[in-house]
């Protein structure tokens, strides 16, 4: 499967999972993973998760509007994303970028080594 391929799958899956229900992200990441987000730095699975279910609010819907991607060192990917995140209540949407590292699992899958999410003030 070709990079782009991987890349669009991987998006798709993660944000329709974030948008459903954020504890369905559990097998995406593992111990040694670190999420920055909004310049906070969160290390291991079960700290990025209750970070991801701590958000101060309930339903969101992500809009994506790019997908870049890159391959990297050991078999890996780098996945950058931009869109407008809808909270649910809120007129206006929120601008975003986030860049997700990718590493392979031995079971032929990618797991998240690293993810930055960053919300774009104007």
């Amino acid at each position: 499967m070709d990079p782009d391929s991987v890349a669009k799958a991987f998006v798709e899956h993660y944000y329709r999972t974030f948008d459903a229900d954020r504890t369905g992200l559990s097998n995406l990441y593992q111990e040694g993973s670190m999420l920055t987000f909004e310049g906070q730095k969160i290390l291991g699975h079960q700290n990025i998760l209750a970070k991801l279910a701590g958000l101060p609010f309930q339903q969101c819907l992500h809009n994506i509007s790019t997908v870049d991607c890159q391959p990297s060192g050991g078999g890996g990917m780098l996945v950058f994303v931009s869109g407008n995140l809808q909270l649910a209540g809120e007129q206006h949407a929120l601008k975003f970028s986030q860049l997700f590292h990718l590493m392979p699992t031995p079971q032929g899958s990618f797991y998240v080594l690293n993810d930055i999410f960053r919300l774009n003030y104007a």
